[in-house]
């Protein structure tokens, strides 16, 4: 009997997924969402990091109601939980307050890829906490990783010393978003990722604005169009997606399309900033993007 209800619920999951070529929509749909955010912080008149402040405080009503829609809880924490999801949101903050000074920095192609970098981080920490060794597929992506981001570096450092600055400003913040990611592993669990969000966006969102006053940042906006940007496509259009999206494809297929939000950086970047990739470059990156897509593989 048990097994008949496994197998007729099973009947049913399978009856109401979408259609394939919608997944792969919003899959893909949610990292060119994402990928377009850096081009509103670096065209907004407000500082970058207050360009992060207003991009989860308007975000703030909006996911209150996708949390409700998804029947998700936003209250019922426990002081222990609620004390992690603070200092989630604290680390959230933190990374996005570092990517968007490097995305001011360097080039948009560099800043999205190793903001991205947070699974790479994963890998290593998941051979520390099980005292592994790594495969022969994690040791030439941590290989890779590391020869990609040398030449992108080094790459950086031929321009100018800011623009070094700036990858490194974006490395910090693939560190943040991994720590981000690990705090909160047990909370998103039990509570869902809209609620969460709602959590994250009510601590974090004053961290980044205390960030830019100390900074002496430009908050209030002259133009609201490139932090309305901002937040619908990077914090609604484009996490709205993926969490839709994510539950339906294995971690490789999520890797490579990752990959879709450098190569669109990039593409912009060259179109509206006039970023030229050598040949070079385009070698880092592509180094770098098969390490995080293995290492997303591997989640």
């Amino acid at each position: 009997m048990e097994k008949e209800g496994a197998l007729q619920a099973e009947v049913v999951r399978e009856n109401t997924r979408p259609a394939q070529w919608l997944l792969l929509l919003a899959l893909f749909g949610g990292n060119v969402a994402l990928a377009i955010g850096p081009w509103f912080v670096r065209i907004a008149d407000t500082g970058p990091v207050a360009a992060g402040f207003w991009r989860m405080f308007l975000a703030l009503p909006f996911m209150v109601v996708l949390a409700r829609a998804n029947r998700q809880k936003l209250t019922g924490m426990g002081a222990r939980t609620l004390g992690l999801v603070a200092l989630g949101a604290v680390t959230f903050a933190l990374d996005l307050a570092s990517w968007h000074i490097g995305i001011g920095m360097t080039r948009l192609g560099n800043a999205t890829l190793f903001g991205n970098a947070g699974s790479i981080v994963l890998l290593f920490w998941g051979f520390i906490v099980h005292r592994v060794m790594p495969g022969r597929l994690e040791v030439l992506a941590i290989i890779f990783a590391l020869a990609g981001a040398a030449i992108l570096m080094g790459r950086s450092l031929e321009i100018s010393h800011e623009t070094l600055v700036g990858d490194l400003f974006s490395v910090a913040a693939g560190l943040l978003y991994a720590v981000y990611l690990l705090t909160l592993q047990g909370a998103r669990e039990k509570f869902g990722s809209w609620s969460l969000l709602v959590w994250v966006s009510i601590f974090g969102a004053p961290v980044l604005l205390g960030i830019a006053l100390l900074l002496g940042e430009p908050v209030w906006p002259q133009a609201w169009g490139p932090v309305v940007g901002l937040f619908v496509l990077s914090q609604l259009v484009g996490q709205g997606l993926m969490v839709f999206a994510l539950r339906y494809f294995p971690p490789l297929v999520v890797g490579l399309a990752l990959l879709t939000q450098p190569a669109v950086a990039s593409l912009y970047g060259w179109l509206a900033f006039g970023e030229v990739l050598s040949e070079l470059d385009i070698v880092g990156m592509v180094l770098v993007g098969a390490a995080l897509a293995v290492s997303r593989a591997k989640a």
